[in-house]
């Protein structure tokens, strides 16, 4: 499938936390239309999202996601899961699937359960894994992350590794590119971070 806004993202789950990363490139076809265009979005202190697809799609997962997980905190009185995030955005994608939302979607975070990543295409598949890359320079991220993946990896080493992967899909992919933002998130909280390229 042809993603008209390109983009890179990754994650990588390890015992005591989630990194996410993206670039920050916004093309349309052959055009760059922006050298901003954040694509990681923190969706509560513990939770995380990143995507890879038209922003504008994007933009509007993030805030429609956002808005129902803090009804559904403020209705119930507790925090959700990583699962429950997931399986909204998911519905949500599967709800436009005769018209889709054309944004690939990655979830990470901690709760109650453990850390937990998610991938769900533009239709709502969802997958839970322990590392993922999606959109037009996954096939390069990829094979950084398999490469370099170990179950006993530190939340260092595997933002060691979505940064490098990131940077060999900027060197790569036309549709990626123009600096890195990684989340990382710990039982001890999150934090943002942007890395120029």
């Amino acid at each position: 499938m042809y993603y008209y806004g390109g983009a890179t993202a990754v994650g990588i789950k390890v015992n005591n936390g989630v990194v996410l990363g993206a670039e920050r490139r916004f093309s349309y076809g052959g055009f760059i239309m922006s050298k901003a265009a954040k694509k990681v979005f923190l969706i509560t202190d513990k939770i995380g999202m990143a995507a890879a697809g038209m922003i504008a799609d994007m933009q509007a997962i993030a805030k429609s996601i956002k808005a129902e997980i803090k009804y559904y905190e403020l209705t119930l009185e507790k925090k959700a899961l990583v699962k429950t995030v997931s399986k909204l955005i998911a519905n949500m994608l599967y709800s436009y699937k005769y018209m889709p939302l054309m944004s690939e979607v990655l979830v990470g975070g901690i709760d109650d359960e453990g850390p937990h990543l998610y991938v769900m295409d533009p239709v709502g598949s969802l997958i839970e894994d322990d590392y993922a890359a999606i959109g037009t320079g996954a096939p390069i991220a990829i094979g950084i992350i398999e490469s370099s993946y170990r179950k006993d990896l530190t939340v260092r080493e595997a933002k060691e590794i979505v940064i490098k992967s990131l940077k060999s899909a900027l060197s790569r992919d036309a549709m990626s590119g123009d600096g890195i933002d990684i989340l990382v998130i710990t039982e001890e909280g999150h934090h943002e971070e942007f890395i120029k390229t």
